[in-house]
C-alpha cells in the first residue's frame, strides 16, 4: 500500500481543482480531484501536503486540517492510504501544474464534475468538519462497491 496526501485548497466558496488530463496512464485521468501526491522518503502526512501544493500550484499552505485516512481498495491499482487534507490559509501565486490543469471551480459546479463516487463522501465529511475519520472505499474498476466509515458500512446508493 503507497501513502499520499490530498488537499481541498479553499478560497471564496471554491476549491482550487486539478482536472487530469496530461498523463498518460492516470488512474485519474479526466477526473477533477484536490491537490496531492506520494509521499517521499522519510516524510510525514503534513510535509507531503506540503510540499505537493508547493510544486504542483506555486502556494505555500499555512496550517492545513487534517481532516482523515481513506484507504482505497482496488481489483485494477495498487491499495492506498491517502492522507486528507484542507487549506484556506496559504500565499503564493498560482502556477502552471504539469499533471493537469489547475481551475478555481464553485463547490456548487464541483459536484457536477466528473470524479470519483468515494470523493464526494470524503469531501461531505470534511466539509461538516467530522472529527479526524477512517474511511475505506472498495473500487472494482471505476465503481464504489463499498464505502466503511470508522468500521461501519455505510449505504451506497445504487449499488445492490
Amino acid at each position: 500500500m503507497k501513502n499520499t496526501s490530498l488537499c481541498y485548497i479553499e478560497r471564496d466558496g471554491a476549491y482550487l481543482l486539478l482536472h487530469r488530463v496530461k498523463k498518460e496512464n492516470d488512474l485519474n485521468r479526466d477526473k477533477w480531484i484536490g491537490i496531492g501526491g506520494g509521499f517521499e522518503e522519510n516524510e510525514s502526512p503534513e510535509d507531503c501536503v506540503l510540499r505537493e501544493a508547493r510544486e504542483e500550484t506555486g502556494l505555500t499552505l499555512h496550517a492545513p486540517r487534517y481532516c482523515g485516512i481513506v484507504t482505497f481498495v482496488s481489483d485494477r491499482w495498487e491499495g492506498e492510504y491517502m492522507h486528507l487534507f484542507h487549506a484556506t490559509d496559504f500565499t503564493g501565486t498560482l502556477c502552471d501544474c504539469d499533471e493537469g490543469v489547475l481551475e478555481w471551480v464553485s463547490k456548487e459546479r464541483f459536484y457536477s464534475l466528473p470524479q470519483w463516487a468515494g470523493d464526494r463522501i470524503f469531501l461531505d465529511l470534511m466539509e461538516r468538519r467530522v472529527p479526524f475519520f477512517s474511511l475505506k472505499l472498495r473500487y472494482e474498476g471505476d465503481a464504489l462497491r463499498e464505502a466503511v466509515l470508522d468500521g461501519k458500512q455505510l449505504e451506497i446508493p445504487g449499488n445492490p
